[in-house]
């Protein structure tokens, strides 16, 4: 091998040999960049897991508050639920304990409505009822029987007999007679076709018409018997007395020109009002011209009292003077002789008898 191949190959060999050092220097290079790449990496993945596990625990505790409050306010609403069950339970029960009684109530009203509609299904019944309903208005207005009114009074001559009879001033009378048209009023109400109701209602207000006829036939309004001129027909009944009124207003009109004047309750009440007003006034007017004949006799008597008090202060001024010329002229002529022989004692220094003196010269 000469000398230049030596050296070339020495010079090859140099080449490989750096090569290869500074593969391997690059080898290890690259192999500490990968290690603290590595290194690096884990560190950052590392904080990243311990942020991420700290941001999940910080959701986790919210979560957790907010899953607390969720189950409190479950709790709020679980309770009112039962609160509200329990209150419905209970109102559920008194209304159904209500309407049981409302139930019960309407059944009585029925069975006392049935009982009432038997009852007055007789005419004398239906009469007896009327009385009694006119004399709650009487007690009402407070008028007393045989004193305020008469019932079942008999008009003498007449033989006619009103239910009521009310006495008024300068002895006139008032009669007053109760009727109770119901049979064909309840068949109206109880009619299903407009047909049968029309019938009903017409067959209704030709009873009224009656009943005025009959009051007038029975010699209530007779001026020998000093009665005034008009009678009172009761209608016990404020809705029978507003249908008449709804239905046909002549029929008032003809009993005001037949001198009937019907009355209900209510009507019969501010009558009576006006029957006490003018019983009232009358008293009134007849004890006022009592009280002015008490005050003509009350002024004869005072007038002889003021003569003789008169003539009794004449003697009490004469007496009077003579006191006073007593008191004056007379005593002080009596003091003259005794203040002179007060004066001779005092001259002559007798001393003033004692009481002693007087009882022992007795």
């Amino acid at each position: 091998m000469t000398n230049t191949a030596m050296i070339l190959w020495a010079v090859a060999a140099g080449l490989l040999l750096g090569l290869a050092a500074a593969f391997v220097l690059r080898l290890v290079q690259a192999k500490t960049a990968q290690d603290l790449f590595l290194n690096l990496a884990k560190e950052k993945l590392s904080a990243a897991r311990q942020e991420d596990a700290n941001e999940l625990e910080n959701k986790k505790a919210l979560i957790d508050q907010q899953l607390q409050q969720m189950t409190a306010k479950l709790e709020n609403v679980s309770t009112l639920m039962k609160d509200l069950e329990k209150d419905r339970s209970e109102k559920f029960g008194q209304l159904a304990g209500q309407l049981q009684a409302a139930g019960q109530q309407t059944q009585a009203l029925m069975q006392t409505t049935n009982s009432l509609r038997e009852a007055l299904s007789s005419t004398k019944a239906r009469g007896r009822w009327g009385e009694r309903m006119a004399e709650d208005v009487l007690r009402l207005a407070g008028f007393i029987e045989n004193v305020n009114y008469l019932k079942q009074k008999t008009i003498e001559g007449v033989g006619s007999r009103p239910d009521f009879t009310f006495p008024l001033p300068k002895n006139l009378k008032l009669h007053m007679d109760v009727k109770f048209p119901l049979d064909n009023y309840i068949r109206f109400l109880e009619a299903a076709s407009d047909g049968e109701k029309a019938k009903f209602r017409n067959d209704f207000l030709r009873d009224v018409r009656a009943r005025i006829k009959e009051i007038t036939t029975r010699e209530y309004i007779d001026a020998e018997s000093n009665t005034v001129d008009y009678v009172l027909l009761f209608i016990p009944n404020e809705q029978i007395y507003a249908f008449i009124h709804e239905q046909d207003s002549t029929i008032l009109d003809e009993g005001i020109r037949s001198k009937v004047v019907f009355c209900s309750p209510v009507t019969l009440f501010a009558v009576l009002a006006v029957i006490r007003q003018a019983v009232d006034n009358f008293a009134l007017e007849r004890t006022s011209n009592e009280i002015l004949s008490l005050l003509g006799a009350f002024k004869k008597q005072w007038d002889e009292f003021a003569a003789k008090l008169d003539l009794l202060g004449k003697k009490i001024g004469d007496a009077m003077k003579e006191y006073d010329a007593l008191t004056t002229i007379r005593r002080r002529q009596l003091e003259k002789p005794l203040n002179k022989i007060e004066d001779l004692r005092n001259q002559r220094g007798l001393p003033v008898a004692s009481e002693e003196d007087e009882e022992g010269g007795r």
